[in-house]
């Protein structure tokens, strides 16, 4: 449920985080022997200090509970991690639970662009969130291709994974989300990095070749609006370089940087908090330093300059360390024997990719399915990682 029903129902992404929190109470009544080791502790610390980080800014700045609503998902999802890792669930049920997740965002999204005609879907979202997710929702069903081909029924399988990674990135492409698809080369990298040693060359050479078919075929058809959200995006950035400052969305993120910098500028260290970000934009609209319209959002439309502005140099170490440890451990194991832990494995790097490369035009952790979507499927595919390499290396020992 974590990912079959994120997108497709009101507050779906919460609905499987929930139950898994919820069922980690067992960890309590049973207290199973989890093994930890040094990277299980360190995942942990590093979402527990995300965590802290959000706590002590909301404190310091005076801003009540209510701002460390968001923060408190990290810890939250530390339980979970715990629970995955205890008792995993079976790999079908959550990879399948991916893949039904993608095709029900992406059919959904394209149901709304050509039979009800909505400009950007969006879903019980808003296009950006919607979009993203249903991105990354698609390409984890391609990390998922290791696991596939070790199954009895792998034809099936990788059926299945490759229409609905079509899915989750037709998802995107109709949502108009711009950002996500700026980390495609990226995410194609991690898979390259990951599977392309599995493959004979001239299958290397035929995906490549489809991918790029793909990719025109996509850009040149106009129903799909990429073609025209490209152009336009071209377009206002030339527009923006001329020195024409008008509220396009091209030119109102440009603005919002560029004041978020300003206020970094003056408080480097500690930041300005939720509040004091708000009310230090309104001044830079007023004083005509940025553009009157991008001073009235309350995040920069950029995760890192977001965190940097809020909660100073500290807060973005944080951010960063919480998109950039985990991936580093997952990392370790792309080249993996067991494609099953591969294909976790390269699950867990695209997971913190996709987020970066959101993160760039949008405060994607300031809403609730960022952030609960981040922390639990990273705490859920930690903890199958981690188990799948103690297994491993249990097996390896009672080998030897």
């Amino acid at each position: 449920m974590l990912c079959a029903i994120a997108l497709v129902v009101p507050s779906g992404y919460s609905l499987g985080a929930v139950m898994l929190l919820l069922g980690s109470v067992v960890l309590l009544i049973k207290r199973p022997a989890l093994g930890l080791n040094r990277q299980d502790v360190l995942v942990m610390a590093v979402m527990a200090v995300y965590t802290l980080g959000g706590v002590v800014e909301a404190w310091w700045h005076g801003q009540g509970i209510s701002a460390m609503d968001k923060p408190v998902r990290f810890l939250l999802a530390i339980p979970v991690l715990l629970l995955v890792m205890a008792y995993p669930p079976r790999l079908a049920w959550f990879w399948g639970g991916i893949a039904v997740g993608a095709m029900g965002a992406g059919g959904w999204a394209t149901w709304l662009k050509v039979i009800e005609s909505v400009a950007r879907p969006g879903g019980y979202n808003n296009p950006i969130q919607f979009g993203n997710l249903s991105m990354l929702l698609g390409v984890l069903c391609l990390a998922a291709m290791g696991w596939a081909v070790t199954q009895r029924r792998r034809h099936l399988w990788v059926a299945l994974f490759l229409v609905a990674a079509l899915f989750g990135v037709a998802g995107s492409l109709v949502s108009g989300s711009r950002g996500g698809w700026i980390g495609i080369p990226f995410v194609l990298l991690v898979l390259f990095r990951a599977y392309a040693p599995l493959m004979l060359k001239r299958h290397s050479v035929g995906v490549l070749v489809g991918v790029l078919l793909a990719g025109a075929a996509v850009y040149t058809v106009p129903e799909t609006g990429v073609q025209q959200r490209v152009h336009q995006a071209v377009e206002q950035v030339q527009r923006y370089a001329s020195g024409d400052r008008s509220s396009t969305s091209v030119a109102a993120r440009f603005e919002m940087w560029r004041g978020a910098s300003h206020l970094i500028a003056e408080k480097p260290l500690l930041g300005w908090g939720t509040e004091g970000y708000k009310q230090g934009m309104q001044d830079l609209g007023s004083e005509g330093v940025i553009n009157v319209h991008s001073s009235t959002f309350d995040h920069a439309h950029n995760e890192f300059f977001d965190s940097f502005a809020k909660r100073g140099l500290f807060g973005l170490v944080i951010l960063l360390a919480v998109y950039l440890l985990p991936m580093r451990f997952f990392a370790k194991e792309l080249g993996a024997s067991d494609l099953s832990i591969r294909a976790t494995a390269t699950a867990g790097v695209l997971l913190s990719v996709t987020y970066i490369d959101f993160g760039l035009t949008q405060s994607f952790l300031s809403h609730n399915s960022g952030v609960m979507m981040f922390a639990f499927l990273l705490a859920v595919l930690w903890g199958i990682y981690s188990r799948q390499r103690k297994e491993l290396a249990h097996a390896d020992l009672y080998r030897d």
